[in-house]
């Protein structure tokens, strides 16, 4: 990284939208993506018809709020569920359905969780999260989460789901800036499939030489002098 980067709310706002959009376009199969625009707002609200919000706290402290349409609420639900090997007629149908708010939830903690790995590595600062909460709203209530920021500052990002249908992020958190004193590197995410992978390459390295040495008749007559 460059020396004295300043990282601002919305440099943090982007990191979140990034875990928003690579953990539910790989967990779904399909393709989501965010508004290269950023809305200001004075506030947070859960509103219908799915609302999920989680708190973190840490080095900073902050709410992550995303409002679900009915309709993209259930298209990422049919996209995780199918993409997990799930037959069509054991799907849920409607987004008020249990099943559908349990996957939201475990989106929602995986894509927090993503977050939170990316403050730890890129800005060397720890946040936690607590469990994700889900509310399906009805359309005349809308409901606010008190944060308890001293400086708030708060952003609305709106994503598109394959199907063009729209969802809503908001974030808010106290307004802060990390400046960076020395120059480090970001250790980048081990694949825990490479790791397998080169744990039984390194455990078959050694067989494969005892096989060869045992089936190579030139090593056997070198050892015999002959």
């Amino acid at each position: 990284m460059k020396k004295n980067k300043i990282v601002t709310t919305e440099d943090i706002l982007l990191k979140l939208c990034q875990s928003v959009s690579g953990v539910l376009t790989s967990a779904t199969g399909s393709n989501v993506t965010y508004s290269a625009m950023v809305q200001k707002i004075n506030k947070t609200a859960l509103k219908p018809d799915f609302g999920c919000f989680v708190l973190f706290d840490g080095g900073f402290s902050g709410l992550v709020v995303i409002n679900f349409t009915s309709k993209a609420a259930l298209e990422l639900y049919t996209n995780y569920m199918r993409n997990m090997g799930m037959p069509e007629d054991e799907l849920a149908v409607l987004h008020t359905s249990d099943e559908v708010g349990d996957v939201l939830g475990e989106l929602m903690n995986q894509l927090v969780g993503d977050f939170t790995n990316k403050i730890r590595k890129e800005l060397q600062t720890n946040i936690t999260q607590n469990q994700p909460k889900m509310l399906s709203l009805n359309k005349q209530v809308i409901l606010s989460v008190d944060t308890n920021l001293d400086r708030p500052q708060a952003r609305r990002v709106t994503f598109s789901t394959e199907k063009n249908n729209i969802f809503y992020l908001e974030l808010a958190m106290d307004k802060t800036e990390f400046i960076q004193l020395e120059e480090f590197e970001v250790a980048e995410d081990e694949c825990p499939d490479d790791i397998l992978e080169a744990t039984q390459k390194a455990m078959n390295q050694p067989k494969k030489e005892e096989k060869k040495s045992n089936d190579d008749p030139t090593d056997l007559l070198d050892e015999l002098g002959i």
